[in-house]
């Protein structure tokens, strides 16, 4: 009987651990999650910040071969 109660002491433990480390997890992405949330990534760039890539250029036949050169 004494063993019994020893296992379900250490069951407990364990599943109380589990439990807290799981809450802070979550909380933890909760955290993250609103940080991030408002994060505009599509934004213009500010600044002296020049365009790289001009989609206008070259026609359809090139960039459909650089598409299966490059596999992008």
């Amino acid at each position: 009987m004494g063993r019994v109660i020893h296992l379900v002491k250490e069951f407990l433990k364990v599943l109380i651990i589990f439990m807290v480390c799981t809450i802070f997890f979550y909380y933890g992405l909760r955290l993250m999650h609103e940080e991030y949330e408002n994060f505009h990534r599509y934004d213009r760039p500010e600044g002296r910040a020049i365009k790289v890539f001009d989609q206008n250029d070259g026609n359809l036949l090139d960039r459909l071969s650089i598409f299966f050169r490059l596999g992008e």
